[in-house]
């Protein structure tokens, strides 16, 4: 049976993607931004748009990081504006679940979900350092067991809240003068060891009952996570192997919790370059590549490996003599990318062998080791892969990441989208008005 490709747009904002200096990027904060970008993602019949969040501002060498200083606002109050701005497109958005609290949070999504129709999602995330906490009352921060069972007990006393109203409360039944059904509608109270609540919810249930529920975790807890509780989950699996190995893993462990494989969708991001040949689009992913990769850049992505202050290196000459140093504190504050390095001397090692097989300087190197564009070529090369992948179970679709804010969807839309509508694989209009409609997930009872 031939599979449905899932599309979504991920307003990349502020991270190492996007090409500020690019003359035709715009504001990456300025509301038109976020209405072009949007507009475009449902033009193209698009499942959602999702916004990220950052709690902080990362830092490096004690400095605000050069690709966070526009920073990021407030994800309800952009979701609900875009609201309004448009009609079937998805809303998805990162809270956490780490420096939030459930009556708050489940209040704001399903307010979102009413103002527009049954289309707002959750991406539910935890927050794994202190330099974050640093933001907030309780400060500190949470070890990986600890933050994750509070994410469960966070998630599930969410859904508590949403379901404390069954959705028949409402008569407004002007003869008898009768507006509610149930006295007590939204009761609700939980104990346990993370929240100590009581009392009603003050939000009548929603269009889809509560938001979409996604998760972003890799790890075995985050993989857990999201096979017990999540209606979809987002990948950094980029090539066709890896992609089907985390597809069988992540599936696998649904059956554990009652659940079956068209319960969960499996949704990496990537970026894309689509040029009117294969060979212009190569062209151009390395020009942006070289633009999304400064020297200054270059040697803030080595920093993160190095763990020291490279500024005064000069990023087309070779790579550090000295070793990273290796210790608790870092130079890249809140950055999660350091995570990836768990041993910086072996990673140093691999990079020297790289850099003096090819003859690489810092630049260079950083360009090549770094993330690169997933979909580089043709409309129909481009359309022909994402099939393939699909089809293959390596996905169920796609979070697309341009590298320009706010027109770098267009040429996907335009010329990307019609060849697979073509191909029947992806939708040629909305069928119904919700997100959980989009994604084809059933209706909550």
């Amino acid at each position: 049976m031939t599979k449905q490709v899932h599309l979504a747009a991920h307003f990349p904002g502020v991270n190492n993607t996007t090409v500020w200096s690019d003359p035709a990027s715009g504001s990456q904060i300025d509301f038109s931004s976020f209405v072009h970008f949007a507009q475009t993602a449902e033009r193209g019949k698009f499942d959602f748009l999702f916004l990220a969040e950052g709690l902080r501002l990362r830092e490096q060498n004690g400095a605000i990081y050069d690709l966070d200083v526009v920073g990021r606002p407030d994800t309800f109050t952009v979701l609900a504006a875009l609201g309004a701005v448009t009609d079937r497109l998805g809303l998805t958005g990162t809270i956490n679940s780490t420096f939030n609290e459930p009556f708050e949070v489940a209040r704001q999504f399903a307010s979102l979900d009413h103002l527009t129709g049954g289309r707002a999602a959750w991406n539910v995330v935890t927050s794994w350092d202190a330099f974050t906490g640093e933001n907030f009352r309780r400060g500190g921060f949470l070890p990986q067991d600890q933050r994750y069972e509070r994410a469960r007990t966070f998630l599930q006393t969410t859904w508590e809240l949403f379901d404390s109203w069954r959705g028949d409360e409402v008569v407004a039944d002007e003869e008898s003068g009768v507006f509610l059904r149930d006295p007590h509608p939204g009761a609700f109270a939980r104990t346990d060891a993370h929240f100590d609540i009581a009392g009603q919810f003050s939000v009548p249930r929603s269009p889809q009952g509560r938001p979409v529920v996604f998760q972003a975790g890799d790890s075995e807890e985050g993989r857990e996570f999201a096979a017990s509780s999540a209606d979809a989950i987002f990948s950094r699996h980029a090539t066709k192997e890896a992609g089907q190995a985390f597809y069988r893993d992540v599936k696998g462990r649904l059956g554990k919790h009652g659940r079956t494989p068209d319960q969960l969708l499996i949704l990496p991001a990537a970026t894309f370059v689509v040029g009117d040949t294969d060979a212009e689009a190569a062209e151009l992913a390395h020009e942006i590549r070289r633009q999304q990769v400064s020297g200054q850049t270059a040697l803030r992505f080595l920093e993160q490996v190095w763990n020291r202050d490279l500024s005064d290196y000069d990023p087309d000459g070779p790579l550090p003599d000295v070793d990273p140093l290796v210790g608790e504190t870092h130079v890249a504050q809140g950055r999660a990318q350091v995570r990836m390095y768990r041993d910086p001397l072996a990673t140093a090692r691999q990079w020297r062998e790289l850099a003096a097989e090819k003859g690489y300087s810092i630049r260079e190197l950083m360009i090549e080791v770094q993330s690169r564009q997933s979909f580089v070529g043709s409309p129909q090369t481009v359309a022909a892969e994402i099939d393939d992948l699909v089809q293959s179970d390596a996905s169920d679709g796609f979070i697309l990441v341009p590298h320009l804010v706010p027109g770098g969807l267009d040429p996907f839309v335009d010329a990307v989208v019609p060849l697979l509508q073509e191909r029947g694989v992806f939708r040629a209009d909305y069928e119904g008005t919700t997100l959980r409609d989009h994604l084809g997930l059933a209706p909550l009872p």
